[in-house]
């Protein structure tokens, strides 16, 4: 939807082209190869900050890349299956507290943005788990459901519609307030985890040397794209956001999470893969 709503401003068409594997890094290496003439473009979460520090050999940094913009940011659900005991944050620490070699949790890979998120939880409530990773947080969800693995973050706009239909209980939403989406599941920081907030965030990316006014001319197509009301209509629906800002602004807030990224897998000591 953002991809035809920007051809509209652009005057062109937008092609989405999926690139998967190796968690995500073949996409991220094509886009840093390709010309850097704004028609080669990198739409990504913002694991692409978090895998250098946990890849040996990532093929990229940060600095290869100049933000453009957000696409959408939606909060994680903390999601269990409808055959666990837990019925909040409190219920499944205790859990793990007393019986952690029983429980289990789930990503997309270890350094993504996800796995990330689940482990400054754990960190803040002092445990450890068993991590099972899979190759996309898709591939986890069936397991979770059974039961097989105990606990999972997704996004919001990806399982608000399993949640509502019972396949998933939510035991917490990760944003500062509650999401409009699923209003009855409270937040990690008003469970006891004062201060606790993190977001899956898309973003928009150019190879670094892509002239400025180039840069300046998409975000402004992006701009327009997740500021229209169909786009604002459906983020809302499925439990996310829009984040209007500038190639500066989202610059910044990519430093910053590299920062952050950079103390939590130090603390975490995770070894490069």
């Amino acid at each position: 939807m953002v991809a035809q709503k920007m051809s509209e401003s652009l005057g062109q068409p937008v092609v989405v082209e999926n690139r998967a594997g190796a968690d995500t890094m073949l996409g991220v290496r094509f886009v840093k190869s390709s010309p850097a003439d704004g028609y080669t473009l990198l739409a990504t979460s913002e694991s692409v900050v978090a895998l250098p520090f946990v890849k040996q050999d990532p093929g990229y940094e940060l600095k290869d890349f100049a933000g453009i913009g957000v696409i959408a940011r939606s909060p994680w659900l903390m999601l269990v299956g409808p055959g666990q005991p837990d019925r909040s944050v409190a219920d499944f620490v205790a859990r793990a507290k007393a019986r952690p070699a029983d429980m289990s949790f789930a990503s997309g890979g270890v350094g993504t943005t996800p796995y990330l998120a689940e482990q400054m939880l754990l960190q803040r409530a002092g445990v450890q788990l068993l991590h099972v990773p899979y190759k996309g947080i898709a591939a986890a969800i069936p397991d979770v459901i059974s039961g097989r693995v105990t606990m999972v973050f997704d996004a919001t706009g990806s399982s608000s519609s399993k949640v509502r239909s019972g396949q998933l209980r939510a035991l917490a939403v990760t944003s500062t307030v509650r999401n409009p989406a699923l209003p009855d599941v409270p937040t990690v920081a008003e469970q006891g985890m004062p201060g606790f907030s993190s977001y899956a965030t898309i973003g928009l990316f150019a190879p670094v040397a892509t002239p400025r006014e180039v840069v300046v001319r998409i975000s402004g197509a992006l701009q327009a794209a997740i500021a229209s009301r169909e786009i604002r209509e459906r983020y809302l629906a499925e439990g996310s956001e829009t984040v209007a800002g500038t190639p500066e602004e989202f610059d910044e807030y990519l430093r910053r999470q590299s920062v952050e990224f950079g103390k939590l897998t130090s603390d975490l000591a995770l070894q490069k893969q």
